[in-house]
Order: structure tokens, then C-alpha cells, then sequence
């Protein structure tokens, strides 16, 4: 079993940035792949990036293209979520999840989930 754990900012303004992570435990393989996925109230949840440990390839969705980036520390098996200039239809829970293969932007490809974490966004 991997346990899937996000942190980071929950609150922010309109343009300004924040940084989530996602850090899987020891029993993730370096092999597998990472994904972010976000739920608004209300609405059904969306895929939003993903990208796998040992490298490419990196998957964004329309809306984060150009605004979100992820980047990686290897030794803390941790995936970081980038998002800049972020804008009020960016709040939602925004949950991490881990997959034994590349799964993109499927959410049903995924294995093991985060618990999420709420980000609000402020006009």
C-alpha cells in the first residue's frame, strides 16, 4: 500500500501563487506516476497535471498549460504543484494520487489517493 499525502498553501489571492506537494511513501517506485486532480463545489472532478518520478513525460490540462508547472525531489519521493497567477475558478480540493503506470489524465488509472487539500483562491 502507498500512503499519498499533500500539503501546502490553502488560501491566496487572485494572481498570486502557490505551491502543493504530494509526497508518496517509501513503498512508491520511482517508476510510477504522479497526477493532480481538483474537485469544485459542486462539480465533478477534473484532471489537472501529471508526470512520472523518472522523467517525461509532463501532462497538463488546458487551464494549467502555461500557469501550472511541477517539478520533483527524487530522495523525498515528493512531486510539487506549481500554480501561478491563479485565478478564482482555481478553488477546489485538489487531491494527489499515484499510479503503478502511466495513467495521464484518467482518474480510474490511479491507484492510491490523497486525502486532498482546499485551496481558495480570492477575487
Amino acid at each position: 500500500q502507498v500512503q499519498v499525502v499533500e500539503s501546502g498553501g490553502v488560501l491566496s489571492r487572485a494572481g498570486d501563487s502557490l505551491r502543493l506537494s504530494c509526497t508518496a511513501s517509501e513503498r512508491a517506485d520511482t517508476s510510477y506516476a504522479m497526477g493532480w486532480f481538483r474537485q469544485a463545489p459542486g462539480q465533478e472532478r477534473e484532471f489537472v497535471a501529471a508526470t512520472v518520478w523518472d522523467g517525461e513525460p509532463n501532462l497538463f490540462s488546458d487551464f494549467a498549460e502555461g500557469r501550472f508547472t511541477i517539478s520533483r525531489d527524487y530522495a523525498k519521493k515528493t512531486m510539487y504543484l506549481q500554480m501561478d497567477r491563479l485565478k478564482p475558478e482555481d478553488t477546489a480540493v485538489y487531491h494527489c494520487a499515484v499510479s503503478v503506470y502511466w495513467s495521464g489524465s484518467s482518474s480510474p488509472g490511479y491507484d492510491y489517493w490523497g486525502q486532498g487539500i482546499k485551496v481558495t483562491v480570492s477575487s
